[in-house]
């Protein structure tokens, strides 16, 4: 049986793939890992590639300039096979970029999806999403992000956002193997625009609800006002310096869904990991 977990990590060849890389490898300092390696050409539906690795398509498109993007890729995927050797799995895709990690993922049956990202901010955010935020907001496997080099990374606090109004039997499965494994310390964070008009009592008992259900052993009530959640969790950061952000999202629009989540994954300088509420 392979008790091994699953970490699939889409590469672009970038030092931002390298630092999820290096993160990946602190993981397994603590948990048995499968490392998987996704390159994806981006490519439209008109271009095919078949079990042999023939490219096919529409005509419009030369099959030459792909072949040779191709051969390109397989070949700094070679490099890094040599570079690791047995500590990874590499493979290529040819499609749309997000739709292909977020299939190939859930296809491989694996536990979590590890990318880097260069952020994004102004004018070009609201025109256009980076491919980690449109992954963390669609993704049903929880999704890590990170923007910088993070090899002295240790796991000793992590802070886990969510909407604790409401009681809730989430589990947080691989995310729990995480923080049993590091013995890591959580702080539950709640944040609200107006704590006069929340039920702090209610809120309270659903933390401790939600700490019984995952077994947590060390965890620490929050609620926090604020903005909004975003300005909360950095603040919150600013004052107590956590390892890693736990944010729950159910992949839709709201002041507690995927806007925090998606600018958190692409403003804040701490390893972020956005997981699908049920």
């Amino acid at each position: 049986m392979n008790n091994k977990f699953k970490i699939l990590l889409p590469t672009d060849f970038s030092v931002q793939s390298d630092y999820a890389y290096v993160m990946v490898q602190n993981l397994a300092k603590k948990i048995p890992l499968e490392v998987t390696l996704l390159h994806v050409l981006n490519v439209p539906d008109t271009v095919s590639m078949d079990a042999r690795g023939n490219i096919k398509t529409c005509g419009e498109i030369d099959p030459d300039y792909i072949n040779t993007q191709k051969e390109i890729a397989l070949r700094k995927l070679q490099s890094l096979n040599e570079l690791h050797g047995n500590a990874i799995k590499t493979e290529l895709k040819l499609g749309k970029l997000t739709s292909s990690i977020i299939d190939y993922s859930e296809a491989g049956g694996f536990d979590l999806i590890a990318m880097g990202t260069k952020g994004t901010g102004g004018l070009f955010e609201k025109i256009t999403k980076s491919e980690s935020q449109i992954i963390a907001r669609k993704s049903a496997i929880p999704v890590l992000t990170l923007m910088c080099d993070r090899s002295d990374f240790q796991l000793e606090t992590i802070a886990l956002v969510q909407d604790f109004r409401s009681c809730n039997n989430q589990e947080l499965g691989f995310l729990n193997v995480l923080i049993k494994s590091f013995n890591t310390r959580v702080h539950l964070l709640q944040i609200t625009s107006d704590p006069s008009a929340e039920n702090m009592e209610e809120i309270e008992q659903n933390m401790e609800t939600f700490a019984a259900n995952n077994k947590l052993a060390k965890y620490e009530k929050h609620i926090l006002k604020d903005t909004d959640v975003e300005n909360g969790v950095i603040h919150f950061n600013q004052m107590n310096n956590v390892d890693m952000v736990f944010i729950g999202t159910h992949g839709t629009g709201g002041w507690f869904h995927e806007s925090a989540a998606e600018q958190l994954v692409n403003h804040m300088y701490k390893p972020v990991v956005a997981y699908r509420m049920k």
